[in-house]
């Protein structure tokens, strides 16, 4: 529950049009639910504005569907990271509004509609091999009620690309920057805005790439003073971090 549920709930129990074991019903999963195998944070949401996201990678099927089981009794919007199809199939079982990108890896339920931010995330990636990643973060911005704009294909090979774009990345509030090999294209987009850039590096390149690391240090070390990192392949936290700033 968010903190205008909790005081629509209130004020129903004040002008008696529910009574207080009724309230007491919707509160009693408060501050977290125990399942045995996970503790769900029911009172994320009321605290920090987003309620909690399952990263379903190293659970079993099994649990992942008992925990959307119980998630969708809340009437949240529900995001589930690095999920398969097999976990998704199971969760199809319990919830037929489940979808699944399977590029992305993600689970979404959505229990409520809201309003999209006026403002945008653009969120730009080097190479088409980024595309899990840049997939990630979209499903993850736009549950969290964001406006995003997409843009793919346009690293340093081919700066160019990039260029064409430039108004729609610099219309945004924040930019999230994806990419692979060498990580060069954060610098350069750091180097061309006026917004904060959170940077993603990503997996994708040959063997001295070492799994993302030479774009990891490529990017903490930019010497364009905007942009900040997130960890290796982190679509998801970069952009709940996007999300929380173009929501300030």
């Amino acid at each position: 529950m968010n903190k205008e549920e909790i005081k629509n709930l209130l004020e129903a129990v004040k002008d008696n049009k529910i009574n207080i074991e009724q309230a007491l019903e919707k509160l009693e999963d408060l501050p977290f639910k125990d399942l045995g195998f996970a503790m769900i944070d029911n009172h994320r949401e009321l605290r920090v504005g987003y309620p909690e996201v399952i990263y379903c990678e190293g659970k079993t099927v099994e649990q992942v569907q008992e925990i959307v089981k119980f998630m969708i009794t809340k009437d949240s919007n529900i995001l589930g990271t690095r999920a398969t199809q097999e976990m998704y199939n199971a969760v199809k079982e319990i919830c037929e509004d489940a979808k699944y990108n399977k590029l992305g890896r993600t689970i979404t339920i959505k229990k409520k509609e809201q309003d999209l931010t006026d403002s945008y995330i653009a969120i730009v990636a080097a190479g088409t091999s980024d595309l899990p990643v840049v997939e990630e973060a979209v499903e993850t911005a736009r549950i969290l009620g964001n406006r995003v704009e997409q843009i793919t294909d346009v690293g340093v090979a081919g700066i160019h690309r990039l260029f064409s774009k430039l108004d729609i990345i610099r219309g945004a509030k924040v930019v999230i920057v994806i990419a692979g090999m060498e990580g060069a294209l954060a610098s350069v987009v750091g180097g061309l805005v006026d917004k904060p850039v959170i940077a993603v590096p990503t997996s994708v390149g040959y063997g001295a790439n070492f799994g993302g690391i030479s774009a990891l240090l490529s990017m903490l070390n930019s010497c364009a003073s905007g942009v900040s990192v997130v960890n290796i392949d982190n679509g998801f936290g970069a952009a709940y971090s996007a999300s929380i700033i173009n929501k300030l």
